[in-house]
C-alpha cells in the first residue's frame, strides 16, 4: 500500500496504477449490474435520473449535469435495451425542463428549444450505439460458444472414433490369433502326427527316407511353434486380473529368445488389471517400445517394469540402444504417436527420455485407479 501511494504497484507508475484500478473497478461493478434483473436496472437508473434533475435545480443550473444524465441512460441501453434508455433520455430532457421551470429560467425560446434537442439528440445517439454494440458483442460471444461447442463435439467425435478404430484393430488381432491357434495350428499339428506316422511305416520296412521323415516332422514343429509365438502376440492377455504380468513375462522370455538380446520384466509385487482394454494398450505400449529399442536403437538390455502406488499405475520401458536420435524417422515418430495415444485412450501420461543406462526410456503413468475399470 506504501509503494502505491508512493506512485508504484507492482513497478507500475502511478498513471498505470490509477488505469489498473478504475479498469478493476468498472469490470467488478459491470457484473453486479448485469447479474440483477432488468426491472432493478431501469428502477435505479431512472431514479438517478430524477435525482440528477434533482441536484440540476438545488445548483441553480450552475452545474453542466448532461454527462450525469448520460451515465444512467449507458447503463439502460447496455445492460436492458434501448427502449429503456430512450426512456431515461426523454426523462432526463423533461427533468431539465422542469429545473429550469423552477428557476426562472426557461423561456421557451429558440436557444432553450436548440440546447434541448442538442441534449436528446445525444442522448439517442449515445444510446443507439451502445445497444448496437451490446448486439455485437453477443452476437459474437453467441458465435464463440457456438464454435466452441461444435469443437468440442469434434473433439470428442475424434476421440470416439479412435477409440472405435483402434479396439477394432484389437478385436481383429484377436480374431486373427484365434483363428492362428484354432485352425493353422492344428492343422500343423496334424500334419506332423501324419508324418510321424509315416516315418513310423518307413522305418518298419527299412526305407532310407525314414530321416528325410523326422525332418519334416521337426520342420512342422517348428512351424507350430512359430505360429504359437505369432498367435500369443495377436492375442496374448487372458481376460483375468494377473493376464498383463503373465503375458509380458512371456513376452520378455519369446524375445530375449528371437532376438538374441537380454529382455527381462519386473513387477515387485502382485499387480490386478481388471479392465482388459486397458491391459491390451499397455501390452502394446510394451510390443512398440521393445520392437524400438531392438530395430532403432540395437540395444542389448531391455526392462520392462509394472510399478503400482497408492494412487497411480506406472509402466517403463528403458534400454541401452542408441538412445533418441536427433531427428526422429517417420516410422520410429509413427510409433511413439501410436504409443501416445493409446496411453491417452487409457487416461494415461505418456512421457520419453533418456535412460540411467544411456538408451531411451518410455513411461506410461496412469493417475488414480482408472486401470482398474473400464
Amino acid at each position: 500500500m506504501l509503494n502505491w501511494l508512493q506512485g508504484k504497484v507492482a513497478g507500475r507508475p502511478m498513471t498505470t496504477s490509477y488505469r489498473l484500478l478504475a479498469k478493476s473497478f468498472i469490470a467488478s461493478l459491470g457484473k453486479s449490474v448485469a447479474r440483477r434483473p432488468a426491472w432493478q436496472i431501469q428502477t435505479i437508473c431512472f431514479l438517478i435520473v430524477l435525482l440528477t434533475g434533482y441536484g440540476e435545480y438545488r445548483a441553480h443550473g450552475r452545474i453542466a449535469v448532461t454527462v450525469y444524465y448520460a451515465i444512467p441512460i449507458a447503463v439502460l441501453a447496455w445492460f436492458v435495451n434501448f427502449k429503456s434508455a430512450l426512456a431515461a433520455a426523454i426523462l432526463s430532457i423533461a427533468c431539465w425542463i422542469a429545473s429550469y421551470l423552477a428557476l426562472g429560467r426557461w423561456n421557451g425560446g429558440t436557444w432553450d428549444i436548440l440546447v434541448g434537442m442538442t441534449r436528446f439528440s445525444f442522448y439517442v445517439f449515445l444510446s443507439l450505439i451502445l445497444a448496437r454494440l451490446r448486439y455485437l458483442q453477443y452476437t459474437l460471444e453467441m458465435r464463440v460458444n457456438e464454435r466452441g461447442r461444435a469443437l468440442a463435439e469434434e473433439v470428442a467425435n475424434r476421440r470416439r472414433l479412435e477409440h472405435e478404430m483402434v479396439e477394432t484393430s484389437e478385436r481383429e488381432q484377436r480374431r486373427i490369433g484365434r483363428d492362428l491357434h484354432d485352425g493353422l495350428c492344428q492343422h500343423l499339428t496334424a500334419t506332423a502326427v501324419s508324418i510321424f506316422a509315416l516315418s513310423r511305416d518307413l522305418e518298419a520296412v527299412g526305407s532310407i527316407q525314414v530321416e528325410k521323415a523326422r525332418k519334416a516332422v521337426e520342420l512342422v514343429e517348428q512351424g507350430i511353434s512359430m505360429a504359437r509365438t505369432i498367435t500369443q502376440g495377436l492375442h496374448p492377455i487372458e481376460m483375468r486380473g494377473d493376464g498383463l504380468m503373465q503375458a509380458l513375462e512371456e513376452f520378455a522370455e519369446t524375445t530375449s529368445d528371437l532376438f538374441d538380446v537380454k529382455c527381462r520384466f519386473e513387477c515387485c509385487s502382485p499387480i490386478m488389471v481388471d479392465a482388459p482394454s486397458t491391459a491390451a494398450h499397455l501390452y502394446r505400449i510394451v510390443q512398440e517400445g521393445v520392437n524400438n529399442a531392438i530395430r532403432h536403437g540395437s540395444a542389448t538390455e531391455i526392462e520392462v517394469s509394472l510399478e503400482e502406488t497408492e494412487t497411480d499405475l506406472q509402466l517403463t520401458v528403458s534400454d541401452n540402444g542408441k538412445g533418441l536420435p536427433s531427428q526422429t524417422s517417420e516410422r520410429r515418430g509413427l510409433g511413439l504417436e501410436i504409443m501416445a495415444a493409446r496411453a491417452k485412450l487409457i487416461g494415461g501420461n505418456f512421457t520419453i527420455g533418456r535412460s540411467q543406462k544411456g538408451g531411451v526410456e518410455l513411461t506410461c503413468l496412469i493417475p488414480g485407479f482408472a486401470y482398474v475399470a473400464g
